[in-house]
Formats: C-alpha cells, structure tokens, sequence
C-alpha cells in the first residue's frame, strides 16, 4: 500500500494534483480547486498513462522501473477518496471488505440502511447515520434475484433517498438490508471483456463464468476536457466503398443509422465490427439498449460465425452490453453509459480506435422519460423528461476523439411516427456528424450494403478534409444518380428511346454507379460463398472517376455487381468478355446471312425472313429494289402477300391497288 502511495505522490507531482486532507477525509485536489467527486476520475487514467504507460515497455500494465504493478485508477481514486473512512468501518466492524463479481475487493462504506418503501422499480431507502450521495450505487442483501443494484436519485429528507432499480424488483419487501457501496456503478473494464456479454451493471449473462478483469471504471464520469480533444478532423477508413466515398465517417464523431427491419443492418454492422478490428486493431462496443432479446442473440451467435467473437481462441474483438427490452427502465437508462465505458478504457488507456453500437438511441430516451415520470418530474413536451437535452448531451459529449485515440459511435435512430420534429430524434440529430440511411427499394434490387446514395451525408465530406479529387468525385457520383433519379419517371412512361443521347449516357452510367456501389462482406462469405472485399480509399475514388470520365461505357453492368476495386472490374468483364466468346461459334454457323438479314430489314429474325420467301418466291434482294422504285410499291408488296385471303372476302373494297391493277 505504502508503494501505491508512493506512486500516487509521484503522479499527482507530475499532473498538478494536491493530495490534502478535508473535514477528516483525505481527497484529491487540484490547483483550480478542490477535487472530491468520483467524476474526476478520468484525470487519474491520464495520470497513470503519464506514470506508468511511458516505460511500460512489454504491455502489460507495468512500470518497468518499479516493481509493483500499476493499480487500477479508479481503486487508486477510491482508496484516495474513502481510505479513511474504509479505515474506520472495518476497525468498528460494520463492513469489511467483499468480493465483487470480478473477482477485484469492493470496499464498502459500510453504510447500512433498510428499504422503506416499494413502488415497482422505484425504491426509497432510510439510512439512520449518513445518506449515500447522488449517483452512488447500493447494494439489497438477499435480493432474491441474485445481485440487486439500486442508484441513487433523490433525496427525499429525514435520511431517505430514492432509488431506481436496476433488476426486477419482484420479492423486495419493506424493511430489507441494503448497503451503500460508497461510488457510482462501476464495471469490469479491459481485454477481458472482450468476447462476453455483460449486463448494466458488469455481470456476465452469457453463461462463460465470471469476468475476471483486474480494471474496473465507473459508470458516470465527465467528458473529455478541452485540452484532450483532438482538433483535427480525421475519416474513420471503414474499407465499405459507399460509405468511404459519400458519407464518410469522422474519427471521434456520431453516425446515425437509420434502417428498417430486413435491409441489412445487421450485417453492416458486423462488417464495421470486422474491418476496424482488422484494419485499425481496434476494438468494438455493442450496446443493445431496449433491444429484442431474440435479435441480441442472434447477432451473438451471427458474429460467432464469422470470427468476429471466438470462444476457443483469445482474439474477440467485440464486447456486447445488453439491456433487453423486458429489463426495468433503469437498466435501460444506464446501459449505454456502461457500453461507453468501457470503450473509454480502450481508448484513453489502450489508444484504441473505438467502434460504439447503439441500438437503439430512442430507447435510450424513452427509458429516461420512464424513469422521470416514475420520479414525479414534470414533463416537458410531448411527455418526455424535462432533462432530456441534459441526459443526451451529457451522454454524447463522451463519444469524441482524443490524443490517444477515438471513439466512432454508430446509432440506430428510430423516429415514431415518421415525425423528424419528435423532441426524441431532434435531440439527436443535434449530435450527428454523419447519417447512413439504409433503403428498402435499394435492397429490393439485390444491391448490398443497401446504403442510399442520396439520403446519405457526412459534414467532413469538405475538400478541406477529404481532399479536393475525393470531393468532386463523390459529388459528380450523386449528380450523376440524381439525374437518372429525374429521368425514371420518362424511362417509364416512354421508354429509353426518347431520351437524347446525353441523357443515354447518364443513364448507364448511373446503372454502372449503383452496382459498382454493391459489395461483398467478409461476414457474410458463409451465407453467400463470394469471398469479402476491403477497398481503400484511394482506389475508390480512383475506380468512380474513371467510370464518370466514360473510360468503362464498353464494359457491361453485370461486371461492376458485387466487385471490389476497378481492377476486379476489369478481370470480371474480361471473363464474362471470354465465356461469351466460346459460346459464339456455335451460333453464328446457324446462319451466315444474319448481319445482311439485320442490315436490311431491321429487327426482324431469320424466321420471318423465311417465311416471306416461302410465301412469295422471291429473294430478298428484288424485294429490296421495289421500294426504290415507286412509294407505293411498298403497299403494293403487302398487298400481294395479303391476295389469297382478300380474294376470297366479299366486303373487299372496289377502289383497292388491286382493283386499279
């Protein structure tokens, strides 16, 4: 312990913070004040980066320079913050130490308090001595369900708070124990995470034992500070070739998803999941808040099929927090703060490139204005909580890029009622960089990722950012699809022959864009046996510009369907180009005047052509000469091959050819 302080003297020298001593507790200050809040916890993950990460040579966590291993910031803060008052419960033996589900010691205050009162997931709690403070965590001893977490909300006077649960509380009875763990929730943080699904509050619910992690991080901490962010704006390279080029995503930024059910979604998230964690290393956080139970395991068992989670082998690179849609609208509230957490820890210890999956955000909202009512609060409009900008805002200000790496956040955004003014959704948009809009026509046509090119926008696609050449592309790529968007209704109604040649040519060209805009996914080869592709930017770019500079107009659409780069284009249209040239032979010696027959009398096929001459006995050449020599040898033509059937009618007309004749 001795050496821990050590350490903590040591960082806290380096950082600007002050250890002092405060009305008998022993607190963390800082020289713009005094600092006693669990939430400033964040400065203590840069503190221990600062202390330790810079000789840890091997990775593991460790001062080479020292012999001790690094403690966990957030025990360092706890112990900083509670030593004394841990001290003082275990010496008059109220608490002592117990084992949470990690296997890592919970310290408890040692606060002991009974339920009073019972009203569905609303618990209100006495404490005869000290009340808890706002945000912490208490603990129901023998909750029938197993563990029972509450968290504090208000304080109601004469030493009771209420709480909102976050399990059911079926079975909890008044005048049940419960104990005041002394901080907010915390959770298991790290790569032992990695491959599991967890519950709100850390517990695994996959049935693969306990998470055994040596991190843990709290729940509720503040957002980055300024002075952390990074303010250059990067692309997030997803290796998916529409969203690359038209509605790229920003390293550290917010990308709303907007998709109905049976168009993809599922397995565009899994290809994101896959190329970060191959591309960048990086690690992916699924967040199912308000989310069916049978669609959270199926995507489990879907994302076991194609690697992306492994449960032999140590390579997982995704960690899925559930909250289903039966669960208690705390836990739905507080679910995705637990998701974001722990890709915090992946991001500002191990300057990983996060992906964070939430689905849905709308839930999220609507658990809060549950929990609100539940409350008393008074609504605000259309019946949500009157802290709905605060619980969003608070939320989202944590998703951002930093110096040591970045969290990318993917929100499935449903809109009720189609009602974009919805106070849920507008809050939301407020927050996006970037929208990826999933379209049913798109998928109707067979075309994977079925991503709207034209409903679909990024604010960093600026040649600022994306770069000058990038820029014009993608804009020519929409221009040209808006166009043959605007020609559908005339190709419909009249067909492609009255379109100008210009128009022709937009046209094809916009059907070569959309199919080129199809791509096959790495997570998908065992549904489809097409092995995935991964484009890079660069060779994206370059594939669409020589397609909008009319360098592919001879190669056919069906080579662009389902490619990776121009060049897989090419290979493609060479081997559709060679097995249509072994089956021409065949063909052609079926007849050799079939070019002359075309030329001459357009698109008439070899059979009609015989038939004529059986019917008349002529050639074909002496009928080409009679239209050269009178206009009306053409009826005079049609006429003679029509006698026999006219002859024998008796309302034939006097004043015919014929009759002249």
């Amino acid at each position: 312990m001795m050496a821990s302080w050590v350490r903590l003297a040591t960082v806290c020298a380096r950082t600007g913070f002050q250890i002092g001593q405060r009305k008998g507790a022993l607190v963390l200050g800082h020289p713009i004040g005094i600092v006693k809040s669990p939430l400033q916890v964040r400065r203590l993950h840069v503190a221990r980066m600062l202390a330790c990460k810079g000789n840890d040579k091997d990775g593991k966590g460790k001062n080479d320079d020292c012999d001790d291993p690094c403690e966990d910031p957030c025990e360092v803060a706890m112990k900083a913050l509670h030593a004394k008052d841990s001290e003082e419960t275990c010496e008059s033996g109220d608490s002592s130490p117990e084992k949470g589900k990690g296997g890592i010691k919970l310290e408890h205050k040692g606060h002991k308090g009974h339920i009073h009162a019972v009203i569905g997931p609303v618990i209100d709690v006495y404490f005869p001595e000290e009340v808890p403070d706002i945000l912490n965590a208490i603990e129901v001893e023998d909750a029938p369900i197993g563990r029972l977490v509450l968290e504090v909300f208000q304080h109601l006077g004469n030493n009771i708070v209420r709480c909102v649960a976050m399990d059911a509380t079926e079975g909890i009875k008044r005048g049940q124990k419960v104990v005041d763990t002394g901080y907010p929730i915390r959770v298991a943080v790290g790569k032992a995470v990695l491959g599991r699904i967890l519950n709100v509050v850390g517990d695994p619910i996959d049935e693969r034992g306990e998470v055994k992690s040596e991190y843990h991080s709290f729940i509720h901490t503040e957002a980055p500070v300024l002075t952390e962010l990074s303010v250059k704006p990067e692309i997030l390279v997803t290796g998916i070739k529409v969203i690359d080029l038209l509605a790229p995503y920003v390293k550290g930024g917010k990308i709303g998803l907007f998709g109905g059910a049976g168009v993809g979604k599922t397995v565009l998230i899994m290809e994101l999941i896959n190329n970060i964690a191959k591309a960048h290393g990086g690690y992916s956080v699924f967040v199912g808040a308000g989310e069916r139970t049978r669609e959270g395991n199926d995507l489990y068992h879907e994302m076991i099929e194609s690697k992306v989670i492994s449960l032999e082998e140590d390579t997982s690179k995704v960690v899925l927090v559930f909250g289903q849609m039966n669960e208690p609208p705390g836990a739905r509230s507080r679910v995705v703060l637990t998701g974001l957490t722990i890709a915090e820890y992946f991001r500002d210890i191990d300057g990983q490139d996060v992906l964070l999956f939430i689905d849905n955000i709308f839930r999220f909202t609507q658990a809060g204005s549950e929990v609100s009512a539940l409350l008393g609060r008074i609504p605000s409009a259309v019946g949500y909580q009157p802290t709905l900008g605060t619980d969003m805002g608070t939320m989202q200000e944590r998703i951002t890029s930093t110096r040591n790496g970045s969290i990318t956040s993917v929100q499935a955004v449903y809109v009720p009622a189609d009602d974009l003014s919805d106070p849920a959704p507008a809050a939301t948009f407020t927050h996006l960089d970037a929208t990826t809009v999933l379209s049913r026509p798109i998928a109707e046509l067979g075309i994977y990722p079925a991503v709207d090119p034209l409903d679909s926008s990024s604010r960093i696609l600026d040649p600022d950012v994306v770069g000058e050449e990038h820029y014009n592309v993608a804009r020519a790529v929409q221009k040209t699809l808006q166009g043959y968007k605007s020609l559908q209704d005339i190709i419909a109604i009249l067909g492609m022959d009255e379109l100008s040649e210009e128009d022709k040519i937009t046209v094809a060209r916009a059907r070569k864009i959309q199919r080129f805009l199809s791509q096959p996914f790495q997570v998908a080869e065992v549904f489809t046996g097409s092995p995935g592709k991964v484009v890079s930017i660069e060779k994206c770019v370059d594939g669409f510009k020589r397609l909008l500079n009319g360098e592919y107009d001879d190669i056919p659409e069906i080579a662009f369907y389902m490619v990776g780069d121009a060049d897989e284009v090419l290979a493609k249209a060479n081997k559709l180009a060679a097995s249509m040239a072994a089956d021409d032979p065949p063909k052609s010696q079926k007849g050799a005047k079939k070019p002359e027959a075309k030329d001459d009398k357009g698109d008439k096929g070899d059979k009609g052509e015989k038939d004529e001459k059986a019917a008349t006995g002529k050639d074909v050449a002496k009928k080409e000469e009679k239209p050269k020599d009178d206009k009306a040898a053409a009826p005079k033509g049609e006429a003679k091959k029509d006698d026999p059937p006219k002859s024998k009618d008796p309302k034939g007309k006097g004043d015919s050819p014929k009759d002249k004749k």
